[in-house]
């Protein structure tokens, strides 16, 4: 019995031993647990955001916390100068003549200040900030506010009307949060984004949405090359950020369709960020050039050049003595790719030549006579004009019916050099002019009045004779190539007859 007591308190105290290592061993667990709490919460303020650290399925609060801040009010004032010495001012001028010249009864015109207001994000903790040109455009004053109601004067350091984009300096400002961009090119359609903007004055809107499609044309200039959304965008998102989720800017918001909902535009970032780099480095923009000019494919050009698809940029005219002319690109070249990059259409071509750096040597992509080819071309620098599609004209011709040229519908005369004159077409050693095209003819898709036809099939066409020659071994159903120059500009058409 006395045994079997010792034995109970030994069992006892070895009882209280493990218990009280349970509890040490529980205190320190809590204790790690909470200081694992706070530098968890302190590292996710810091940590690069990656979709790892947090779940976008459940909340995008994480990322709208971490970049919110880095998004920006610009607010702008315009001075406008008034007719009269107040708005309406027409009883004034019945009587005392018309206000606002020097001398007048009421001295200088009288100004009025006209706001307006826009978005943008802080890329450099001193201050500086991206957003659209046209936010900024003919700005007397730019006001920013920040998150966190701080506001700053701002000047403009560079701004670039092609691309619409801008980069603004905010006065004595250090230590701002920031945002990064990211490949634009890595977003698929269908991939989710976030746009953060203040429309219609609402500060700091979040609207979240998909990538609905890429490479949109809307009409907006020569790098026209858009992200499409359904994030909400309105007026006064634009120059805000689009995010993908990891937090980076892939894209610049910019324009709306007034006519139908969630459907917005973003500039890529890709674009952007090529544009604002060479505004910080030089205060201007630096671009690419080659010295070509250049149209759409189409099915009808693909058939006649051997073409597979209708992908890529038709090379109408090269520049003399330039980068095109000297690394060895052709007319009637198809360009399909540049610095390993395809160019599925001719819209996509400007951009892809314009971020490319002057003295740098790339290689291009081209279908020569139906063959794949390549030349390397040393980038030259685009001057304020630059190259493009070919634009379109209209001039006049006037003369006889050549019996031929009803196979396409059109009536040609000589070009002599009166017409030459008439039609600015020093640059064209020989040719027939149009001087009437049928409404209902085969070449009513493409001819026009004025047009000069230089090349029929890859032929030279030197007068009214040869071009009758050109087309007489054609039948109905045949496809003709003509070269073509109007207004300035050479290009190539396909008709069937």
């Amino acid at each position: 019995m006395k045994r079997n007591k010792t034995h109970w308190w030994m069992a006892f105290g070895l009882m209280m031993v493990i218990a009280l290592v349970a509890c040490g061993a529980t205190g320190a667990k809590n204790k790690t647990a909470e200081t694992g709490k706070t530098s968890r919460a302190q590292s996710e303020k810091t940590a690069p955001l990656t979709p790892l650290t947090y779940d976008p399925r459940i909340s995008l609060a994480p990322l709208v916390e971490r970049v919110g801040d880095a998004v920006v009010n610009i607010q702008i004032t315009q001075k406008v100068r008034m007719r009269g010495g107040m708005p309406g001012g027409n009883l004034f001028e019945f009587f005392f003549g018309p206000q606002g010249q020097e001398g007048g009864p009421f001295g200088r015109p009288a100004e009025r200040q006209r706001q307006s207001m826009g978005s943008g994000f802080i890329i450099d903790a001193s201050g500086l900030v991206v957003t659209n040109h046209h936010v900024v455009k003919d700005a007397d004053e730019i006001e920013v506010k920040l998150h966190d109601s701080r506001t700053f004067s701002a000047k403009l350091v560079g701004s670039d009307e092609r691309t619409d984009v801008a980069l603004l300096k905010l006065d004595k400002a250090s230590g701002l949060p920031t945002v990064t961009f990211g490949s634009s090119a890595d977003m698929r359609v269908g991939d989710r984004v976030v746009a953060i903007g203040n429309p219609f004055g609402l500060d700091h809107t979040v609207t979240e949405g998909i990538i609905s499609a890429k490479e949109r044309i809307i009409g907006a200039g020569p790098y026209d090359d858009f992200i499409q959304t359904d994030a909400s965008i309105n007026p006064g998102n634009s120059g805000g950020p689009l995010f993908n989720l990891k937090g980076e800017v892939i894209g610049i918001n910019t324009a709306i369709t007034r006519t139908g909902q969630g459907i917005g535009f973003a500039i890529p970032s890709d674009l952007a960020s090529s544009v604002i780099a060479s505004i910080q480095s030089s205060g201007k923009v630096t671009r690419g050039w080659l010295g070509v000019t250049f149209q759409p494919m189409d099915a009808d050009l693909a058939r006649a050049l051997g073409a597979p698809n209708a992908d890529g940029a038709l090379v109408s005219e090269i520049v003399a003595d330039s980068p095109a002319q000297k690394g060895g690109v052709q007319v009637r070249d198809i360009i399909v790719g540049v610095a390993g990059k395809k160019v599925k259409n001719a819209s996509e071509l400007p951009a892809r030549v314009a971020v490319l750096k002057p003295g740098q040597k790339v290689v291009f992509d081209l279908l020569r006579n139906g063959k794949p080819a390549k030349v390397t071309v040393e980038i030259g620098e685009m001057a304020d004009d630059g190259e493009g599609v070919s634009g379109a004209g209209k001039g006049k011709g006037a003369g006889k019916d050549a019996e031929a040229a009803k196979q396409l519908g059109i009536e040609v005369v000589p070009l002599d050099d009166n017409l030459k004159r008439r039609l600015q077409a020093d640059a064209v050693k020989s040719g027939v002019v149009v001087s009437a095209v049928k409404p209902d003819g085969p070449a009513a898709r493409g001819l026009r009045e004025g047009d000069i036809i230089v090349e029929v099939n890859r032929e030279a066409v030197t007068d009214v004779a040869s071009f009758h020659k050109r087309l007489s071994d054609l039948r109905k159903g045949d496809d003709v190539l003509l070269q073509i120059y109007r207004r300035g500009t050479w290009r190539f058409l396909v008709i069937r007859l």
